[in-house]
């Protein structure tokens, strides 16, 4: 008898990290899986009223917004993309810098029936967030980038010395092969060196989403993501230069022990109408460390009369 309860909990050992999920989204969320300029996003949607489209980073994907996803859903319709080659969304095998990235997201606005939306975005969102905002500027109302820089945009040279940030220039022939199995080893660096208190990215997540970035072709389009970053500096260059700042009322939003005013100062050089705030003992892992303080700033910028 104490060798088969021993071979049940050896069996339930091995598949709970199989079942580690994330917070979910509200039960009447629905997905949907969105044909937009020649790849396929997947795609959450719920709540009624005006539109906000939530933008993840690297190392998560869209499941990081379900906290705020559930909490502005109770008077806007919320919209949270898997990036091009990242979560659920297809592998195309190109196109992944932010300028085309801007033309998924406007697709899936088309496809929905939305003329115009906020935009809440983090970390690599903050790049296609920016592309997006810049090339359709009637479209896009409000917009919160958190706590990652624009290639191109501030002081994007100075930030680029910063020696944590060693993965933008991570490439080569042999990179892929290198992390190939390795998956949740590779992103415990990120989720730890850049979090506050790292306990706060807990386990489950750690889990979750290691196993969506060990999918085939994950990690390649993770990588191209970065490798991107260079084209990305030219083309928001050019539209500054062509169009000037954005006119949008912005929102910088910066983890206490990670961007925090930096944030601001990069939109700055890029936005005339531009709000600075901090989110309280957080890290760069906002959603995680503190969502809290995270929905409460977006919902406070969000209702503000314009």
């Amino acid at each position: 008898m104490l060798g088969f309860v021993a071979g049940l909990v050896a069996v339930f050992v091995l598949i709970l990290p199989a079942q580690a999920q994330v917070e979910p989204f509200p039960t009447d969320f629905k997905t949907q899986e969105v044909a937009t300029n020649g790849t396929t996003l997947h795609v959450r949607i719920g709540g009624r009223g005006p539109a906000v489209v939530l933008l993840h980073g690297y190392g998560e994907t869209g499941d990081m917004w379900a906290p705020m996803a559930a909490d502005l859903a109770r008077d806007r319709t919320v919209i949270v993309p898997d990036l091009r080659g990242m979560g659920l969304s297809a592998q195309p095998s190109g196109g992944f810098d932010k300028k085309n990235q801007a033309h998924d997201i406007a697709g899936v606005l088309d496809k929905l029936g939305i003329a115009k939306a906020d935009l809440v975005t983090h970390d690599i969102g903050n790049m296609v967030g920016f592309a997006l905002a810049a090339q359709y500027r009637d479209r896009i109302s409000r917009f919160v980038p958190i706590d990652a820089p624009v290639p191109g945009v501030g002081p994007w040279d100075e930030i680029l010395k910063n020696p944590l940030l060693w993965h933008f220039r991570f490439g080569g022939p042999d990179m892929e092969r290198l992390v190939a199995g390795r998956e949740r080893i590779y992103l415990d660096r990120f989720w730890n060196e850049f979090s506050a208190t790292p306990s706060r990215f807990t386990e489950a997540a750690r889990q979750h989403y290691a196993a969506l970035y060990a999918r085939p072709g994950a990690m390649h389009s993770g990588f191209a993501q970065f490798a991107a970053f260079d084209q990305d500096a030219i083309d928001n260059k050019a539209f500054l230069a062509q169009d000037g700042k954005l006119a949008m009322p912005v929102l910088a939003l910066g983890g206490e022990k990670s961007f925090g005013l930096t944030m601001a100062a990069v939109m700055r050089s890029a936005a005339t109408d531009v709000s600075e705030g901090i989110v309280p003992d957080s890290g760069h892992w906002i959603m995680e460390e503190n969502p809290r303080a995270t929905v409460a700033a977006v919902r406070s910028f969000l209702i503000r009369a314009p």
